[in-house]
């Protein structure tokens, strides 16, 4: 049986819908997981100076892992260790890249951690500039402790180089999973122990199972990396190139929300917990749509440039860009509809109160506006990465995290001086009466950063490729909204009927009246997309109909990387 179930995970899949439907399974599962986390956190501890402290902490070791750990990614580092088990039987050469990627891995990131751990009194106050002395002190060893896990984390991405290398993705997937359970550990079981201090032992004990959780593959394997110290910098200096562009523009992000962070401490406290609360959550249809068609388009296109297929490659795009279209826009309509159900539903209770849900729901509105744009941007830089090109990519990223910050400057200032531009937001989003609604000024430049970063790759990307061929997209994109505002309008509407029939103080008649009137919305809609004929949601029938969770799964090898 257990034999079985490791074939299961190794398998071969061909086919984007096919691959993306699986990847986002395992996707949503790990998103599940971190919702389950967020509500025990909202619920247990609730917005506040103890969570602001915690999620404040995270922002130094998010950095650290991002501009380091990523220059060791599993991207990177496979199509090297292709290379080298196909050099020699014995796996000589990959186990000597290995040790030297390790070694030279281990040796900056322990010392960056120490050095940063001494400047942290510096960085706290720059991090949290509106945190009183307490605060600053609890975030300087909050900080300190969750320093280890960037090491633990990046180690174990490391070695999942080889657990992809032998296709071990069941392994591999789990290791995310392993992590929030973990963190759910520190916070049922460490916080009433040791305050905020338990919730970073949790992340570092979710590391340390992250990475165990791979290293008996890898010594199945027989390629466990070993601490070397006489490093072929040669060798690491060619990985650094490969990695850079897209490690400087995760780092560029990474600031980005580091500013919008401190940012977040000058206001109310408990901005920060929302603003992350609701960020997390906008980040779960990311993940299970951008990310996952992304992911699975990325082999194809790579394999078709690589052999001057651009038909192949200019259809991939176009084909993976509709399918993004197809799903986004009727879940934009829903979580816009449905945003106090889901947060309340996922979020309230205890000490997470009805203001918390209103404030966390229109700020989630805002972010899920750029949802589009967030999943296509990760599909147009995949496709300049199958196309070797990394320079545009990161200049547009670059820039466009430039103009985030620049953009929630400026609203915040314009919601301060111009308090009317502030209460129109607060009427459209009925927030009216809350407190702490100047924060919705981050998700609102965080949006706009974003919807900024498309046009920009988008009008690039089409120079670059799609320049004589014709656009596909204005079709879907027409269908999708048609059907989109569809499932919106009956959403409502059955939201405010079943208002009368369900009890909405309690969480069974606030999930009752949410799911069936999503479910509602979604009958209809797909109704208008099936008399639309659209040529998606026949796509996806015909995804699900061909039994996707049969189908193979492998790693792409490196002439698809």
């Amino acid at each position: 049986m257990p034999k079985k179930i490791i074939t299961f995970f190794n398998r071969e899949f061909n086919g984007i819908n096919e691959a993306a439907l699986l990847l986002g399974g395992f996707a949503l599962l790990s998103q599940i997981l971190g919702l389950i986390r967020d509500r025990i956190l909202a619920s247990y501890i609730g917005p506040g100076p103890v969570l602001d402290i915690y999620y404040a902490a995270f922002r130094i070791p998010d950095f650290l892992y991002i501009s380091i750990a990523s220059l060791a990614s599993v991207t990177v580092l496979l199509p090297f260790l292709i290379n080298k088990v196909k050099e020699d039987d014995n796996n000589h050469n990959a186990k000597e890249f290995l040790n030297n990627v390790f070694s030279a891995y281990i040796f900056f990131m322990i010392i960056s951690c120490i050095i940063i751990a001494i400047l942290m009194p510096y960085l706290a106050s720059y991090i949290a500039p509106g945190f009183s002395e307490s605060q600053i002190s609890s975030l300087i060893m909050t900080s300190r402790i969750m320093l280890l896990s960037p090491i633990f984390i990046g180690f174990s991405n490391l070695i999942g180089s080889v657990t992809q290398l032998f296709k071990n993705f069941f392994v591999f997937s789990l290791s995310p999973i392993f992590y929030n359970l973990g963190i759910l550990f520190g916070i049922l079981y460490l916080y009433p122990i040791f305050g905020v201090y338990g919730l970073a032992y949790g992340v570092i004990i979710g590391a340390v199972m992250h990475l165990c959780i791979q290293i008996p593959s890898v010594i199945n394997h027989g390629l466990f990396p070993k601490l070397i110290f006489k490093i072929k910098w040669k060798e690491i200096i060619e990985v650094m190139k490969l990695s850079l562009p897209r490690t400087l523009a995760l780092s560029c992000n990474s600031l980005a929300f580091i500013v919008l962070i401190s940012m977040a401490s000058t206001l109310k406290q408990g901005s920060i917990s929302l603003f992350t609360f609701s960020y997390n959550l906008q980040s779960v249809p990311v993940g299970i749509i951008g990310i996952s068609y992304s992911v699975a388009a990325f082999p194809v296109l790579a394999k078709a440039f690589s052999a001057n297929d651009m038909d192949k490659f200019i259809n991939s795009i176009l084909g993976t860009a509709r399918q993004i279209i197809f799903w986004s826009l009727p879940i934009i309509a829903l979580i816009v509809v449905l945003r106090a159900q889901i947060v309340r539903v996922i979020l309230g209770s205890n000490a997470f109160s009805w203001a918390d849900t209103r404030l966390t729901a229109a700020s989630i509105a805002l972010f899920i506006i750029s949802l589009v744009s967030q999943s296509l941007v990760l599909l147009f830089v995949r496709g300049y990465y199958a196309a070797s090109n990394t320079r545009k990519p990161l200049f547009v990223n670059i820039f466009s995290s430039f103009m985030v910050i620049i953009f929630a400057l400026l609203i915040l200032q314009t919601f301060k001086y111009y308090p009317n531009v502030l209460n129109l937001l607060e009427i459209i989003l009925r927030v009216k009466n809350v407190s702490g609604t100047i924060m919705l000024s981050l998700p609102i430049a965080y949006a706009l950063g974003s919807l900024m970063n498309f046009f920009l790759i988008w009008y690039l990307f089409k120079k670059d490729y799609l320049k004589n061929s014709r656009l596909l997209l204005i079709k879907t994109f027409t269908e999708s909204f048609i059907g989109a505002l569809t499932m919106g309008i009956f959403a409502y509407i059955s939201l405010n009927f079943f208002s009368t029939i369900f009890t909405l103080d309690s969480f069974i008649g606030i999930l009752s009246q949410g799911f069936i009137s999503g479910i509602i919305g979604i009958i209809f809609g797909l109704f208008v997309l099936y008399i639309l004929k659209n040529n998606e949601l026949l796509s996806v029938t015909k995804a699900l109909t061909n039994k996707f969770w049969r189908k193979n799964v492998v790693v792409p090898e490196q002439t698809e990387l």
